[in-house]
């Protein structure tokens, strides 16, 4: 057995074992029900093995991990024309903050807060029907992790749609301080739509094998984006992808990573491997328990920080 799926197989057997997992996200009902004890982890190294464990086969809702993949998109469409109408900075407020918004004046501080990725699904959009964007974005996906059964979920998305008011607060603020170019029904369809696909962390850790192995595409060969760009969407993952929590995740694990409230976080070691974990309870910043246990327990087990040893 080799060292990453020892390491692996006795996480996952570390997580299991342990009784504090968080709270799952309960204002969205689809996610309610979800049994806080499953845990799944998947690790795709340099040399393409798969080593998974738990319940890394099982489904369930990227959520805001979506984010990493609909901003790849829209750089690819509008490049550093993103940047006048969304920032790279932390927040260090909730993900749905609408009194920052207000305080910026319309611009989010980065596109990996709620209002941020609004303004990202706004650029995808660019004269296209929701629908054509959506396809778009499970194209790249099924792409990227070499998957064609990537699909959304339809009944978390009319759950997200039938309780999302806050998102639809801060989609309209943007549509008020010119920021959104489409109307808010259209992008916010786009939104709960791709913060909707359903994924398995062995799928989502292929998706993620072009931020690990810069930009390239370890199947399928040559680039999805240029090294150069993996780079800063991994800096913004490390600075921004949990929210009010980033800094405390790059203090304890020290990797570029995402996470979303279904319970995923897909992380990367730049030219070691991509990893996903799944655990449906979170704590109070929206992020996985378990999964962010798990990260820090790998990082030290096999040196992973980006920080160094």
């Amino acid at each position: 057995m080799s060292e990453i799926n020892l390491a692996v197989q006795e996480i996952t057997a570390d997580m299991i074992a342990r009784v504090d997992r968080g709270a799952v996200a309960t204002y969205i009902p689809e996610l309610a029900g979800i049994d806080p004890a499953r845990f799944g982890i998947a690790v795709v190294d340099a040399e393409g093995a798969q080593h998974v464990a738990g319940d890394g086969d099982t489904l369930f809702s990227i959520q805001s991990i979506s984010k990493v993949f609909t901003l790849t998109l829209a750089l690819g469409k509008v490049g550093d024309a993103l940047w006048q109408r969304v920032g790279k900075e932390p927040s260090g407020n909730p993900f749905n903050s609408i009194v920052q918004l207000e305080y910026e004046k319309g611009i989010p501080r980065n596109p990996l807060i709620n209002a941020g990725a609004i303004a990202v699904a706004d650029a995808i959009l660019a004269g296209h029907t929701p629908k054509a964007v959506l396809g778009e974005i499970l194209r790249f996906l099924r792409y990227v992790s070499d998957d064609e059964t990537i699909h959304i979920d339809r009944a978390v998305a009319a759950s997200e749609q039938a309780t999302g008011f806050r998102n639809a607060a801060l989609a309209n603020y943007l549509r008020a301080c010119g920021n959104l170019r489409h109307p808010v029904e259209m992008v916010l369809g786009v939104y709960f739509h791709h913060c909707a696909i359903a994924m398995s962390c062995r799928q989502l850790a292929m998706a993620g094998r072009y931020l690990a192995f810069a930009g390239r595409h370890p199947t399928a060969g040559g680039k999805v984006i240029s090294a150069e760009r993996a780079k800063r969407i991994n800096a913004l993952m490390l600075t921004c992808g949990h929210y009010d929590g980033s800094g405390d995740f790059a203090f304890r694990v020290g990797m570029p990573a995402k996470s979303g409230v279904g319970g995923g976080i897909l992380a990367v070691v730049p030219g070691k491997a991509s990893i996903a974990v799944w655990s449906p309870g979170l704590d109070a910043q929206g992020n996985s328990v378990l999964g962010s246990a798990a990260l820090e327990l790998l990082s030290r087990r096999m040196n992973w920080s980006i920080f160094g040893e």
